[in-house]
C-alpha cells in the first residue's frame, strides 16, 4: 500500500529564518513555500522536506536525511565552498578520511544543519 506513496521528511528547527538560510543558501534548495501550519517545505528529488518550528530543537543523534550524490568528493567540495562544515569521526568501525567513511556498499560524509540535525551525503559504490 505505501510503496507508491510520496514521502515527506520532517525536520525540527529552532530558528526558521536561520534554517531557511542554510537550506537555501548553503544547500541550494529551492523554496517551496510556507504552509498554514507553520511548516516550510522544499521539493527534493521527488520527495518533500518540511522544516517545522520546535522551540527545543532536535534530540536525535542519528542521521535525519541522507542525500545520494554521484560524486561525494565533488559534493563535499561544493558544500564546503558554501560554508558547510563536515564532521570527522575516529571510532571503532567508523573512521572518516577527508570527511568520508566507507560503509559497506556506500561512501558517506556527515554534517549538521544550523539546528543540530545530522545530514549526510552518500555515494553508492559500484556493485561487484
Amino acid at each position: 500500500m505505501l510503496s507508491q506513496s510520496a514521502v515527506t521528511t520532517m525536520l525540527p528547527v529552532i530558528d526558521m529564518e536561520r534554517a531557511r538560510h542554510f537550506y537555501e543558501d548553503c544547500l541550494g534548495l529551492a523554496p517551496g513555500g510556507l504552509r498554514p501550519d507553520g511548516k516550510f517545505v522544499y521539493q527534493v528529488g521527488g520527495s518533500t522536506l518540511a522544516l517545522f518550528p520546535k522551540p527545543e530543537g532536535t534530540k536525535a543523534d542519528h542521521t535525519a536525511i541522507s542525500f545520494r550524490v554521484a560524486d561525494i568528493a565533488a559534493g563535499i567540495a561544493q558544500l564546503k565552498s558554501a560554508g558547510v562544515t563536515f564532521e570527522d569521526y575516529d571510532f571503532p568501525g567508523l573512521k572518516t578520511v577527508n570527511h568520508v567513511c566507507v560503509l559497506g556498499a556506500e561512501k558517506a560524509a556527515w554534517f549538521k544543519d544550523t539546528e543540530g540535525n545530522y545530514l549526510c551525503l552518500h555515494e553508492d559504490l559500484p556493485e561487484g
